[in-house]
Order: structure tokens, then sequence, then C-alpha cells
């Protein structure tokens, strides 16, 4: 297949998670894919080769530090779009050291918006950032139900937190992606730059080795598949609304090319109302599809963790025009069988799972 522009596609952090999706996409759609990733996290080496291996000289890789300015800079000049996935991601890590979460998120994107500003002629840039701009909603009355924590408030448990929400940064990760998703946004209005944001819920999928710090779904049946311990900090309760990657990646690219209509927006992306969930709801469908109960332990909550978030997606599927996303029991179901076949299991949905597991009582 021969895309439509012969200029390169740059996605950095290209091997990651929603990254390596992305280039997969884009890559089986005929364009060439810039990867630009320092390689540092689990799992991304081998995301990377998978990508070679199914698109051979279409995938270049470039294994360097969004901080490198000047390789950056380089990666970028004379690309048809740029997606920026790149970042320090995890909340744990930048109390850590913030220094470092900051470097990464705020100064490599700034200077990413250099780049662009200062080519002859801009180019698109879609920005991943996270639903942790709009804090923990302490301001929020949430009621305690069956299904886990939800809003009083009639209209919000209706259609989740919209982009009118007031921004409030906690933690050295929340403002570190606010502050970039600020500076996207301002360039767009400040440069010109056809530049837009995507402020993501739970993202989960095949290729995701979540870990315990990040990619919470993916981690959960890691854990399970190997019969370890999965630990949840609060009561479990928290509702998250989960979106699967292919969902997420139809949502970069029409981002992409509606840019013309969407430059200077930000939107919400996750599952929505219909794709929302406990953790405790979802380790027991874990549970049903392994065919054992996964062993569970609880420790305190965490800084900024959210009770509750559920996207408002309705403003991202008008402008992006987006379908329909896929229901979460079958996303979970089809990344279980993924990660178990990685690890050398087969999984039947509602058959025992090989490996045994210790049985707990619900706390």
């Amino acid at each position: 297949m021969k895309a439509p522009d012969d200029r390169p596609i740059l996605i950095t952090g290209g091997a990651g998670f929603i990254g390596s999706n992305l280039a997969d996409r884009l890559a089986g759609e005929g364009y060439h894919v810039i990867v630009y990733d320092v390689l540092s996290r689990a799992g991304v080496k081998r995301n990377l080769a998978w990508l070679k291996s199914r698109h051979g000289t279409r995938i270049q890789s470039v294994v360097a530090d969004v901080r490198d300015a000047a390789l950056l800079a380089d990666a970028a000049r004379g690309v048809a779009a740029i997606f920026h996935m790149a970042a320090q991601v995890a909340v744990t890590t930048s109390l850590d050291d913030p220094r470092e979460d900051f470097d990464v998120n705020v100064g490599a994107t700034f200077n990413l918006l250099e780049a662009v500003r200062r080519a002859e002629r801009p180019v698109p840039l879609i920005f991943a950032s996270t639903n942790k701009v709009y804090g923990n909603l302490a301001d929020l009355e949430f009621a305690s139900t069956s299904r886990g924590y939800l809003p009083v408030n009639a209209l919000i448990r209706a259609n989740g937190i919209g982009e009118h929400r007031p921004l409030e940064f906690h933690t050295p990760y929340g403002c570190s992606k606010g502050a970039a998703d600020q500076y996207v946004l301002d360039y767009a209005r400040s440069f010109g730059l056809p530049a837009a944001v995507l402020r993501m819920s739970c993202i989960y999928g095949e290729r995701q080795m979540g870990t315990e710090d990040q990619g919470w779904v993916a981690h959960f049946l890691i854990q399970a598949i190997e019969g370890r311990q999965i630990t949840l900090y609060g009561d479990g309760h928290q509702v998250r609304d989960v979106l699967h990657v292919g969902d997420a990646v139809d949502a970069y690219v029409a981002a992409w090319r509606g840019v013309d209509r969407v430059a200077g927006h930000a939107f919400n992306l996750g599952g929505g109302p219909e794709n929302a969930v406990s953790l405790r709801t979802l380790i027991n469908h874990i549970g049903a599809l392994l065919g054992t109960e996964p062993d569970i332990r609880y420790d305190h909550w965490r800084a900024g963790d959210q009770r509750y978030f559920v996207a408002d997606t309705r403003a991202a599927r008008a402008a992006l025009d987006l379908g329909t996303p896929m229901p979460w029991r079958d996303g979970v179901a089809r990344l279980a069988r993924w990660l178990a076949s990685e690890r050398g299991f087969d999984i039947n949905p509602g058959e025992p799972h090989p490996m045994a597991m210790p049985q707990v009582s619900a706390l």
C-alpha cells in the first residue's frame, strides 16, 4: 500500500504500548514511521522488533532520549506529522525524582514544540495527555454503590467528566503532564501550530506490559496469569473507564487527519460511562476468565488517586467521528489471551487456568 504522503511520520515513544500500536496502524497503511524511543522500559525492545518484522523498512528506529533537543529536532525535520507519546508516566516515579519527571514531560515537549514552530512548514502535532490534569476531583461528592464510587451529580454520573472541568494538577506527574498539555494548546493559540491534545483515561490492550505504577489492567492480568498477588491501593471500589488501544489509535489518527478542525483543542479520551468499571469488578472478571480467584491484598491509598474518573467522550466522538468503543469485557478477554500466549499459556474463557492460584476471601 502506498501512503498519500511520502514524508515519514514521527512517533516519540513509538516502541511503547500505544506508540507501537499506532506505528503498526500507520505502517500498515503504507506510511514510513520514525520510531523515536530510548528503549528503557520493559518490553519495548520486543515491540520494536515486532514492528520491524511486520513492516521492514517502513519502520525507522531512532534510539535516543527525548531530552536530547538536537536529536529530537533532527528527527522532527521533514516529517508529515508528529505524535508525541514519549513521557515519564508514573506518579510514583515523579514523587521519587520530580526533576527527571519535569525534564522528560515538560522540557522535551517544549523543545519539540520549538522545533515545530521554527520549521519552514509547521506540521500537525498530536499530544498524549492524561486525565490526571483534573486532579483528584475532591470537590465532587461520591456515593459508594455496588458498582463502585459514582458521582452524586446526575449529569456527571450519566456522562462523565467533561473538558469544561477546571484543571487542578496534583503530584509532580500531574503538574508536568498538565504543563505540557497547556504548552501544546498555547502554541496552537499563540503561534498557529496545528496541534491538539488527547487527555487519556485508562488505555489497555495488546502489547501492554503493565506494571504496578502504570498500565494497571495488563498488570492485574499478568499478576493473575503468573499466580502472583495483586495489590489494590485503597479499597478497590475506584471506578475507571477503560478504552481498548485500537479505539485509542482510531482517535489519534482522526485527530491528525482532522487537525484543521481540532487544532488548539483538548479532548477527553476514554471508554466513557459504558466502559466504566471498578477495580474489584475487573478483578472478578479476570477470575472468571482464568477460572480461579486472584490473590488480592490491600494497601493505603496513593497520592493523587481518584475515587472515580470516567471521561465524558461526547466532544471527542463528535469532533473526531469516532465509533462505539469495544466493550470492556471483550477487550480484557483479548488482552488476557495475548498476555497468556506471550507467557506460554493457552487461556479459554470459562475453563480453569493451567496455573493454580491461591484463593482468598474478599475483604
